[in-house]
């Protein structure tokens, strides 16, 4: 029997710790082959830190937040127990960790990355976070690979419910690129996992019949748009991606990813906010 959907607390605004990496200095991107090796180095270089970001963010008006987890610079007791504080105090949703890293499809490292995949799961669930965001695989798509990840994301998902945390994927590399296996992965999965759809990741002539398809399974959004020059939104594809989710009934947060060509996050993020605060009062 398909689990519940605990994800589905009505539509809001959201945004991810991706749209603000300039604003946090750029830390370095890191993996299971590092371990819990943080390249702390990177950390500390801007006048935002991660423990400030609940508060800026509400104060631009939004209460809902994920966390990329290289954003984190310490995976310390203490400081996660800070972190959880902020968010908090500041009244702020920790709807998921993104895990932006780990190949649970990988012929040789599948195990280890399982593993480091679910250490990070741990740390959501520390946080207090609704959820944990996992990749569904790397590997080139096929019945075997299919097959791979959907005992990879189970495993994951056991341990997910054990720390009070929802598993969820994405359309995101290789194994999901497709809608057809977007579907019938989460078919196999029984809603054990959850999804998240991401207008950034899939590009072509039938983006919009794939999004179509998918979007009635989307607990979440990864709500991106395209910006040809900086400040200057491909305003027709990102209507045209809302329409969709719009239509497919859609009712979580709206994570506003920005990444454009302006190193001006916060003019980006308003941009994005003035188009979807409409989809919101119309959900």
């Amino acid at each position: 029997m398909t689990k519940t959907n605990v994800t589905n607390q009505g539509p809001r605004l959201s945004v991810s710790t991706w749209s603000l990496h300039r604003q946090l200095g750029r830390p370095d991107f890191y993996g299971p082959e590092d371990g819990k090796q943080i390249p702390v180095a990177t950390h500390g270089r801007s006048e935002l830190s991660l423990l400030e970001v609940p508060a800026r963010i509400a104060k631009f008006g939004i209460n809902t937040l994920e966390l990329c987890h290289f954003h984190i610079p310490s995976l310390d007791k203490g400081y996660l127990n800070e972190l959880r504080a902020a968010l908090e105090a500041a009244n702020v949703e920790l709807f998921s960790v993104l895990i932006d890293h780990g190949d649970i499809t990988h012929p040789e490292y599948a195990d280890r990355d399982l593993g480091w995949m679910g250490e990070w799961i741990e740390t959501a669930g520390l946080l207090g976070a609704t959820c944990a965001r996992a990749i569904a695989g790397k590997a080139s798509p096929s019945a075997e690979a299919l097959e791979m990840s959907r005992n990879g994301l189970q495993k994951l998902a056991e341990r997910a419910e054990a720390n009070g945390v929802r598993l969820m994927t994405e359309n995101w590399f290789a194994v999901l690129s497709t809608p057809e296996n977007v579907l019938t992965l989460l078919d196999r999965l029984d809603g054990e996992v959850g999804f998240c759809l991401d207008f950034g990741n899939w590009e072509g002539e039938t983006k919009y019949a794939d999004f179509e398809a998918i979007a009635p399974r989307a607990e979440s959004c990864h709500t991106k748009a395209h910006f040809p020059a900086p400040g200057e939104m491909d305003t027709d594809d990102y209507v045209r991606c809302l329409d969709l989710t719009q239509d497919a009934g859609f009712s979580g947060p709206h994570t506003l990813i920005y990444d454009g060509p302006g190193d001006d996050e916060w003019e980006g993020l308003t941009i994005e906010r003035e188009i979807v605060q409409s989809y919101l009062k119309q959900s």
